[in-house]
């Protein structure tokens, strides 16, 4: 980490940028931090919590930046026009981006268990989180998601860990390229599916990933996953939710509108163990099978992972059931690309009630690259009553090209037989919602890189109890 002590985070309120300044602040560095947010009176609770932990906020206009001996570090969404970054550069400060920071305190550790794939990464890393930490391990961790088994009433936005064992877990990202600076002891791979960069670019980065590894954690399950065992040079641990030629499978699946239960058997019976989560849906069996084989790579054994995986509640706006009211159920979800979204549809049409689906883009270029297969995904995941409505894309400033809209998904998926609609605003989107909502209907909102949707949620909720 060098002899700087003074880090000033730009973007502080955001997912992958608080459990960093959490982590940093921990381990005894002087942290600061502005937000555009916090500018705006926003997210309030979230900055009181920063604050709290004895990191100092600032306007995001330069003003907290005022010593060439800091470090500015900044999210993806802070341009060099911010004022931070402009004082930054007018001072000599040194500017580093948040992945480049996380991969220096990643790489620094003695056993480095990263989780990546397109799909499924705060999960998994949380499940590893909390079997690590209650087999005694006392692991460093680092999430986009704020992992629930730890929030406390000082802890609420428990996102990171500070242990002082060995290992350090973090989830990794492919969307930006970053996944190239990681250093994994251990790598798990969940799925690779397109997102944000081609299928060429994601095979080349992922195989890079686990080909710098001592072991490799593998999806059979995933055609794109299986296919990098034909590349690795390392040592791989496969897990399938089924298929008895992996390493680790599960049998016996018993799903639940609350959680799953399923046995985890290793191959040719070597070893089995009961598992149940506090966590609905086959994605989730598969997301357990991962971090029980990355324990299984650490040195824990099944029986050990599965006693201290048992229980697990999950993360933060995944599956997230905000409350009932009136019989409608709302639920809070981050599902966000096609692969997530077909997830937490085929889960919750395990069970009854209609679907009222409030998805917001994670923004124009998302939605331009994956237009089609957005289309597709909701007209082969949405049930016949189910309805579809559409705000326009997260957007927080900045140059973006809006050749393709909400409006347009929502205009597939009726040519394809399905109820869809798209507002403008996303106030309209909710009176919408309120309107169609009978007993018996489940509400469902989705979205991502905007945590104004939780209060969104809850304010339908309110709204539905009035």
């Amino acid at each position: 980490m060098g002899s700087a002590k003074s880090y000033f985070m730009s973007g502080v309120g955001g997912s992958g940028m608080l459990p960093l300044a959490l982590i940093l602040r921990a381990r005894g560095f002087e942290v600061a931090g502005s937000d555009r947010s916090l500018d705006q009176g926003r997210l309030g609770a979230k900055f009181e919590y920063l604050k709290a932990q004895g990191i100092a906020l600032f306007p995001q206009d330069g003003s907290g930046i005022v010593s060439a001996d800091q470090i500015l570090v900044r999210s993806a969404a802070v341009e060099d026009t911010v004022g931070d970054v402009v004082a930054a550069k007018r001072l000599g400060a040194r500017d580093m981006k948040r992945p480049e920071l996380l991969a220096e305190l990643f790489n620094a550790a003695s056993v480095r268990i990263g989780v990546a794939g397109t799909s499924g990464k705060s999960t998994t890393t949380a499940m590893i989180a909390w079997t690590l930490h209650r087999a005694g391990k006392d692991p460093t961790v680092m999430n986009g998601a704020v992992m629930k088994d730890f929030v406390t009433p000082d802890a609420l936005f428990a996102s990171a860990l500070v242990g002082k064992g060995d290992a350090f877990v973090s989830e990794v990202d492919e969307s930006d390229g970053s996944i190239a600076a990681y250093e994994p002891t251990i790598a798990v791979v969940n799925n690779i599916a397109l997102d944000h960069k081609s299928m060429d670019e994601l095979r080349i980065l992922f195989s890079g990933f686990v080909n710098r590894a001592e072991v490799a954690v593998l999806n059979l399950d995933n055609e794109e996953t299986a296919a990098l065992l034909l590349k690795t040079k390392v040592r791989a641990r496969t897990f399938s939710l089924r298929s008895g030629l992996a390493d680790l499978h599960a049998t016996n699946i018993i799903p639940a509108p609350d959680g799953v239960a399923f046995t985890a058997l290793e191959r040719d019976g070597r070893a089995s163990a009961e598992v149940r989560l506090n966590v609905p849906g086959e994605h989730n069996v598969a997301n357990a099978l991962a971090a029980l084989s990355a324990a299984r790579a650490y040195g824990l054994s099944l029986k050990e992972a599965a006693a201290a995986l048992d229980g697990f509640s999950g993360t933060k706006r995944r599956l997230e059931i905000v409350g009932t009211a009136a019989g409608v159920t709302v639920i809070d979800d981050f599902a966000h690309n096609p692969d997530k979204i077909a997830a937490t549809l085929k889960t919750l049409h395990a069970f009854p009630g209609r679907l009222l689906i409030l998805f917001q883009p994670h923004g124009y270029g998302p939605l331009k690259l994956m237009r089609d297969e957005f289309i597709d995904c909701f007209a082969q995941n949405m049930g016949a009553d189910d309805v579809l409505i559409m705000p326009d894309p997260a957007y927080f400033g900045g140059t973006v090209d809006r050749a393709v809209t909400s409006e347009q998904i929502a205009a597939g998926v009726r040519a394809r037989g399905l109820q869809a609609l798209a507002f403008a605003e996303r106030a309209a989107c909710g009176d919408k919602l309120i309107e169609l909502a009978e007993r018996g209907d489940r509400i469902l909102v989705m979205g991502a890189r905007d945590d104004t949707l939780s209060g969104f949620a809850t304010e339908l909720l309110g709204r539905l109890a009035r």
